[in-house]
């Protein structure tokens, strides 16, 4: 057993959950304002973590400008997945010096990520997760963390625990648990007793995941779980004012709502922050489809993004929206 490195000093217990198209720089920027204590990078490849230094290097450039993030970011992780040992390695050390965190996902049910025998795929691969965790700890500095699922199928649910008692063993500083099989996807419910029993076996910190839609779920989870730190993911993508107000209610029991024109006021926050970044438009089209969810007015504005080709066309819709005096008085 190897010494668990500490974790950097959070400003809040309530983090921003890694989404492959959906938590770009931009957007991880406005949660952190908002109050999440820890974002974390996009899913990103070792392989091409490793390919693109070496194309950027040949242009005197550096990683982060693929795996681009914010210093107001901090603390900020990356999240790697791939099993190559020597990939992996090299992939970590590219990485560490501009992120404070080393998290790997063992979590991704996509069929495209588990076929390479990577993600949720490697629940049923014991003895190689053990050399993965190994050297990765092996190759940084950094803490180096864990995502994962619960197990593969329902038969197998309780495959997190063997694999939780290897991430002790080997120096892993936090596990993130998402109880749901591989085989659920992102259907049926997340079983939170599975994150009670992982708190209960395991000496490091314990963080939840799943079925977290509200400030009050924050409180219920870690009432019902005893996990450390919970992670949000689609609730804060349709409002990322979620972690301020998860905050508040942590404080003091209650939240205030937030109203449209503050969601359009922080989308145009998030449209300065998205050019500073390589961030497609489709990407911020449906980041506007986001903001603009659970809100009065936000179904009229939707059917309109839809048309709209561009950024300048998107902020002229939006700055419309907002100067509009009845709000057009429909919910979504």
């Amino acid at each position: 057993m190897v010494t668990t490195r500490p974790l950097p000093v959070f400003s809040s217990k309530v983090f921003f959950a890694p989404m492959a198209g959906v938590s770009d720089p931009a957007l991880r920027l406005l949660c952190c304002e908002n109050g999440a204590g820890l974002v974390f990078t996009e899913l990103t490849s070792i392989h091409a973590i490793v390919a693109k230094e070496k194309e950027l290097g040949l242009q005197g450039r550096g990683i982060h400008e693929f795996v681009q993030f914010s210093e107001k970011e901090r603390p900020v992780a990356v999240q790697l997945f791939g099993s190559d040992i020597d990939v992996l390695v090299k992939a970590a050390k590219i990485v560490e010096p501009y992120f404070d965190i080393i998290d790997y996902n063992m979590g991704c049910p996509a069929p495209h990520i588990t076929c390479q025998m990577a993600g949720a795929a490697l629940l049923q691969k014991p003895e190689l997760t053990r050399t993965i965790f190994r050297a990765l700890v092996g190759a940084v500095s950094k803490p180096v963390t864990l995502k994962m699922r619960c197990g593969v199928k329902e038969s197998n649910r309780l495959l997190f625990l063997d694999i939780a008692k290897i991430a002790c063993d080997e120096g892993i500083s936090m596990i993130t648990l998402h109880p749901r099989t591989v085989d659920q996807g992102y259907s049926g419910k997340a079983d939170w007793s599975l994150i009670k029993m992982l708190k209960e076996s395991v000496s490091i910190p314990v963080c939840g995941n799943g079925d977290v839609c509200s400030p009050e779920d924050v409180i219920k989870m870690m009432n019902e779980t005893g996990c450390d730190y919970v992670m949000v993911g689609r609730a804060a993508c349709n409002n990322p004012f979620f972690f301020s107000q998860a905050n508040e209610y942590i404080r003091t029991g209650r939240y205030a709502a937030i109203t449209f024109q503050e969601r359009l006021r922080h989308f145009f926050v998030y449209l300065d922050y998205s050019s500073n970044y390589s961030i497609n438009f489709a990407n911020i089209k449906m980041q506007a489809m986001n903001f603009t969810k659970g809100s009065v007015g936000g179904a009229r504005v939707r059917e309109k993004l839809i048309f709209v080709h561009n950024v300048e066309e998107l902020r002229l819709l939006l700055e419309e929206a907002y100067d509009a005096k009845n709000n057009y008085g429909e919910r979504n």
